[in-house]
């Protein structure tokens, strides 16, 4: 569990999580039964700031290395609750380097990129990608004294 988790419960603070872009591309049809690492990139932008409300833009690529698959997703998160707790999800996690925002944003991304893995016929980031690497890459576009990263990559074997 993360510091924040013990400070803000997530029932405290709602996060609405809209996806407004989902691409799937297959780079290989003969993946096979290589090991593949993902990387990872992102945005985070703050769009909007009241009382009590606060709206970001999010983008997030993932690619495999070999070129297998890329996905690409954008949208917004809303967040609604008292601010001071806002503002600290808002920051970024010590440990992992991203905001711990993107932990809620991540979980309804990574439901969509499953499912359009399973349509596509193809392999898929680890549910944890965000968390199995304590390496980072900085989230362009933070504003407001956020200053985010994400893990670069995860190595990730498909079944057998």
């Amino acid at each position: 569990m993360s510091a924040i988790e013990s400070e803000v419960s997530w029932v405290d603070v709602s996060v609405l999580v809209e996806i407004t872009r989902l691409i799937g591309e297959r780079l290989d049809e003969n993946s096979g039964s290589v090991a593949v690492r993902f990387d990872i990139s992102a945005r985070l932008e703050e769009k909007e700031h009241k009382s009590g409300h606060v709206v970001v833009l999010f983008g997030l690529t993932v690619r495999t290395k070999p070129n297998v698959v890329k996905y690409e997703v954008e949208g917004s998160a809303t967040l609604a609750g008292k601010d001071a707790l806002i503002d600290k999800l808002l920051k970024v996690d010590p440990e992992s380097k991203i905001p711990f925002v993107f932990h809620r944003v991540y979980q309804h991304v990574f439901t969509a990129i499953y499912t359009l893995a399973s349509l596509m016929g193809t392999i898929y980031p680890p549910p944890d990608l965000l968390f199995s690497s304590k390496q980072s890459a900085p989230v362009e576009g933070a504003e407001k004294g956020v200053k985010p990263g994400v893990p670069a990559a995860a190595e990730v074997k498909p079944p057998a």
